[in-house]
């Protein structure tokens, strides 16, 4: 089936089952698994005071701690597996995009990815990576469904 199976992490309970999901995957396929958290650095520089190099540390950590988890949890299911923390620096990018970047430069053949399931209001505001990357992915994407 799939042989290189990328999935983005985001720290939410949705992306948390999106792993397990794209674990399973990668166990049942005898695939590789590389495990992505974007750090978006540009959003939250905008208009931040001087403080926010301490903040940015602490994005920074939380997004180490979330890969370092999933490399644990991929250990335990016997799947071999790498990450890779992606810093987005770069105004005009958008999340979904760096997503697909990585995904063609590691060759993924799948992509996973959790959604929220947002509707009205809320998506309009708050737009969807996953919506976002199904309509530029370079390999084919399964979204996972949150609660």
């Amino acid at each position: 089936m799939y042989k290189r199976i990328l999935v983005a992490i985001d720290g939410s309970d949705t992306s948390k089952r999106a792993l397990r999901e794209a674990l399973q995957l990668a166990k049942d396929g005898k695939s590789a698994l590389r495990v992505l958290h974007v750090l978006d650095l540009v959003t939250f520089s905008t208009d931040t005071p001087s403080g926010f190099a301490a903040y940015e540390e602490a994005l920074r950590v939380g997004g180490e701690q979330m890969l370092s988890d999933a490399s644990e949890m991929a250990e335990k299911a016997g799947v071999a597996c790498a990450t890779k923390l992606l810093e987005m620096e770069e105004r005009g990018r958008r999340v979904a995009e760096e997503i697909a970047r990585d995904a063609e430069e590691w060759r993924a053949e799948l992509i996973v990815i959790g959604t929220h399931g947002r509707r009205g209001m809320s998506r309009v505001l708050l737009g969807s990576v996953a919506e976002s990357l199904v309509r530029i992915a370079p390999a084919p994407v399964l979204l996972i469904r949150g609660d």
